[in-house]
């Protein structure tokens, strides 16, 4: 059995599996030991999670800049909306996910087409000009979109397999929060999954090449144009997934939910946790969704109104994002790899001059 687990832990794909399976496990006990209200806070961090991870793969991996990755969000979300708007509707939430990616993957391939020729402030722009535009179509479309109101998602009734296995396997009965948590949860780690893999493989090491040094790419022959489209592709996707839980989780897709402050959030999410991570982007995540309740309890201890407790919460974000860019540039992840390497070389120079002597 160890040697099993020692030939699957040294293969890419094995370690993968393995940490995927370990993280099932952590996210059955936490679902399962914390309240509705907590579990609505896990699923908001699943769907951050998972637009954050899709977009340090663009701006970490492949070095593009983009600030319209939460008008892609809007995507997947109003498409999950448009199959989810009728109360009758038995549709099943996996084909639901999977055709949010599908739309939202076709726009994101048209985008990236376009953009392929695009660097810095340039293609920040393009996307720029994406993240506002696309919520004024919305608004333009009102009669099947929805207009300001938005289109409200009808949840279908949980299957009674997925009732009875929860059962099995907890001993309780699955509520809906709890339900939706586990559905968001579960596609983080599949998202996840796909992510590391083609990270760590041959079109992973493209998309670095690429980033690094743009003419040394194209020398070694890697076609620039169709690596930054690929990248872009697997953003735009790992974005309608994440739009899809979002619409699932709020129970609803309107404009006002897809505005730049999203896109700018995300983008914040992969800076404190470390550019060109997975463990950075869920760990930005985590501090997006729950530094902001955290601050205004505290402050409400304190004796602030619940005005004045929620205005503090965006002035403690600054200032952590702020001491991060400062005392981390590299992201909580990055420094963190950064310190481990410095103390492993400094053992090895330590150990050199030992042997010396």
């Amino acid at each position: 059995m160890r040697a099993r687990m020692a030939a699957a832990w040294g293969s890419t794909l094995g370690r993968h599996l393995l940490l995927a399976l370990a993280g099932l496990l952590v996210v059955i006990v936490v679902v399962e030991s914390v309240s509705d209200y907590r579990n609505t806070q896990l699923a908001a961090m699943a769907y951050l999670g998972i637009a954050a991870g899709g977009l340090t793969v663009l701006t970490g991996l492949n070095g593009q800049l983009s600030l319209g990755h939460g008008a892609l969000m809007a995507i997947g979300a109003y498409t999950a909306a448009l199959m989810l708007s009728d109360r009758d509707s038995s549709m099943p939430l996996s084909v639901v996910i999977v055709t949010a990616v599908l739309a939202t993957l076709a726009v994101g391939t048209a985008v990236g087409l376009a953009a392929a020729r695009l660097h810095g402030p340039y293609l920040a722009g393009a996307t720029l000009a994406l993240a506002v535009a696309v919520p004024g179509i919305a608004l333009y479309f009102k009669e099947t979109l929805g207009g300001e109101q938005g289109l409200r998602v009808v949840m279908p009734e949980i299957p009674g397999w997925v009732l009875e296995l929860a059962f099995f396997v907890t001993g309780q009965d699955l509520s809906r929060s709890r339900f939706t948590s586990y559905v968001g949860w579960l596609t983080l780690i599949v998202v996840f999954l796909l992510l590391a893999n083609l990270s760590a493989g041959r079109v992973g090491r493209r998309w670095r090449a690429v980033r690094d040094d743009e003419v040394a790419a194209e020398l070694a022959g890697i076609n620039l144009g169709r690596a930054r489209v690929s990248a872009f592709m697997v953003s735009a996707a790992a974005a309608g997934a994440a739009g899809a839980i979002l619409a699932f989780t709020v129970k609803l897709a309107a404009p006002s939910a897809f505005t730049l402050t999203l896109s700018l959030t995300l983008l914040a999410a992969i800076v404190l946790g470390g550019l060109g991570t997975l463990s950075g982007a869920l760990i930005g995540a985590t501090l997006l969704t729950f530094l902001p309740s955290v601050v205004t309890d505290l402050g409400r201890t304190a004796g602030l109104s619940d005005i004045q407790a929620a205005e503090l919460a965006p002035l403690v974000y600054g200032v952590v994002m702020v001491a991060v860019i400062l005392l981390a540039p590299m992201g909580i992840v990055g420094s963190f790899r950064q310190a481990r390497a410095r103390r492993r070389m400094k053992k090895l120079s330590t150990s050199a001059k030992g042997t010396a002597a």
